[in-house]
């Protein structure tokens, strides 16, 4: 009986990595700013899901306590990061180069513009304009009021706009998650715009 139930415990979590893996790992790039470092987050995260998959299979909003834990996670390596004077600069480093393609750096732009914001901000600013969930399951994932995510947004997206020196509109978060789901970076875009080696040096 007991292995009846973990058979099924097993082909549930399985269906459900398959199903949100992808989703957890661009959380994670567009939360760290780390796209070498996504999937290892997302796989932490699942992996800590598994060790309490009861409790996650039984809970009303399974992905929502996902997308927390990878907030968490997230929140965790940014911390870590900042006492290490080595990797701030990788973190917050920013490079002011366009490229020909106004749509793909454009998207960068806000992917760089979001790593500079605070992280419950940018974890609303993302949730909700990138991922396109409601004001209740950003609350949900991130274990916050509804009025925190309303104002969080809002002044997240201003200080965006004012990095940025434009309007920034949810369109131009999503494509930023879209650039993300490809691997765009800063520097595959330079790479593919040509040229872009010659010029640092």
């Amino acid at each position: 009986m007991g292995t009846v139930v973990d058979d099924t415990a097993s082909v549930e979590f399985h269906a459900f990595f398959e199903r949100h893996y992808a989703e957890l790992s661009r959380l994670a790039h567009l939360l760290t700013g780390e796209a070498d470092t996504a999937d290892d987050l997302a796989a932490d995260a699942l992996l800590a899901l598994w060790r309490r998959w009861d409790r996650v299979r039984a809970a009303d909003h399974p992905v929502a306590y996902a997308r927390g834990v990878v907030a968490n996670l997230a929140r965790t390596r940014i911390r870590s990061a900042v006492r290490e004077r080595r990797r701030i600069a990788l973190f917050w480093s920013q490079r002011e180069e366009r490229v020909e393609n106004p749509d793909v750096a454009g998207a960068v732009d806000v992917q760089e513009a979001l790593r500079r914001l605070p992280f419950r901000k940018r974890a609303c600013v993302v949730l909700r304009h990138a991922f396109d969930l409601s004001e209740k399951d950003t609350a949900l994932a991130l274990g916050v009021s509804v009025g925190t995510v309303k104002s969080q947004t809002s002044k997240g997206m201003a200080e965006l706009q004012r990095l940025l020196g434009t309007r920034v509109v949810p369109q131009r978060v999503h494509a930023a998650a879209v650039t993300a789901a490809r691997g765009d970076t800063a520097e595959g875009v330079r790479k593919r715009s040509g040229g872009a080696e010659g010029r640092d040096r």
